[in-house]
């Protein structure tokens, strides 16, 4: 897997305190190198199996969604903010819908 090729992964926005505050996430390296440079804590259990899964994607022993999901829970674990927009499931969860895609904001579980 080309840690550059974003295709498969999502789109999502990370929102730390600081200088650059909002760093958005489009592949597996930009998800690599936001966990080894921007992130506040290094020993949390989901930020080092977000680690692991992200490797193991590049290696392609498992999918670019599944880094994502980790990245996701790695962010909640250490309190950071998500910006992601996924399809809308159901009308109930459309609360915003632009051109058929619900925008969601915060953390969430994937």
């Amino acid at each position: 897997m080309n840690w550059h090729k974003s295709d498969n992964f999502a789109p999502l926005v990370l929102v730390f305190h600081g200088q650059q505050k909002y760093r958005q996430i489009r592949s597996l390296r930009q998800m690599a190198e936001v966990l080894i440079v921007a992130w506040p804590s290094f020993d949390g259990e989901e930020y080092l199996m977000a680690a692991k899964i992200c490797l193991d994607a590049h290696l392609g022993t498992c999918s670019v969604n599944e880094a994502r999901i980790a990245l996701i829970r790695a962010a909640a674990e250490a309190n950071i903010p998500v910006i992601t927009v996924v399809p809308t499931i159901s009308d109930e969860q459309s609360s915003v819908v632009e051109g058929g895609v619900s925008l969601v904001k915060g953390v969430h579980s994937a």
